[in-house]
């Protein structure tokens, strides 16, 4: 599977229909408008998973009009791509001062998938471990203010030992948003010096058992 990050819980991902497929399913997550202080040019996709009603997550024009938009919730299967979302608050206090998130698991190419969105609870309950599962990849917001920090972060990574993590929601050059760095969360995952890539492409045999492997992006998008 492919990854490129474009800022915020923006990601775009790219991978095989079906395990014998060679063909390629796009799914763009948590689209964002330029609110942010960043530009995010119109995709081509097949899905859009929208974690909540946020204007820096839930921007739908930025996507083809005949995209599959998922945005709560449920059980989903397109192209051959099976989607969960799981329910889940955006703050500490059960939805009171931000409302509620969708956490979403991808399962592709042998592979889950886990995006947390805008996850701001101080934990995950055993309910939402449970409908999650394994997960062999975890996209984690660390960056605090508005959704869980890099302690909180690295404590969610204990929880659900992911085989690889990518960092998400933090401070990058154009966003207006005050949120934290990456480096607390980098650090504390022993990953302090890992230099950030334009794309990660991460397979079932290049996943180690034991070892979290942990990835940084540059984020994509251009300022607005």
């Amino acid at each position: 599977m492919d990854f490129k990050w474009y800022g915020q819980s923006c990601f775009y991902i790219s991978g095989k229909r079906g395990r014998k497929s060679r063909k390629k399913v796009s799914i763009l997550t948590d689209p964002f408008d330029e609110s942010t202080g960043l530009k995010l040019y119109k995709k081509n996709v097949e899905m859009v998973l929208v974690s909540h009603d946020h204007d820096d997550h839930s921007n739908l024009d930025a996507v083809n009009d005949e995209a599959f938009v998922i945005d709560g919730p449920g059980e989903y299967e397109v192209e051959n791509t099976l989607i969960r979302g799981i329910f889940s608050y955006h703050d500490e206090k059960k939805g009171e001062e931000r409302g509620v998130n969708t956490i979403y698991v991808i399962e592709s190419e042998g592979m889950v998938v886990c995006h947390l969105g805008d996850f701001g609870q101080k934990e995950l309950t055993d309910k939402q471990v449970k409908e999650i599962g394994e997960v062999d990849i975890l996209l984690v917001p660390v960056g605090g203010k508005y959704t869980i920090n890099a302690k909180t972060a690295g404590r969610i990574v204990s929880h659900l030992e992911p085989k690889a993590v990518i960092p998400m929601h933090y401070k990058i050059p154009g966003l207006k948003f005050d949120l934290e760095g990456p480096e607390a969360f980098m650090k504390a995952m022993g990953a302090k010096d890992k230099k950030a890539e334009e794309k990660v492409s991460i397979s079932r045999t290049n996943l180690s058992e034991g070892e979290i492997q942990v990835y940084k992006l540059k984020p994509q998008s251009k300022k607005a």
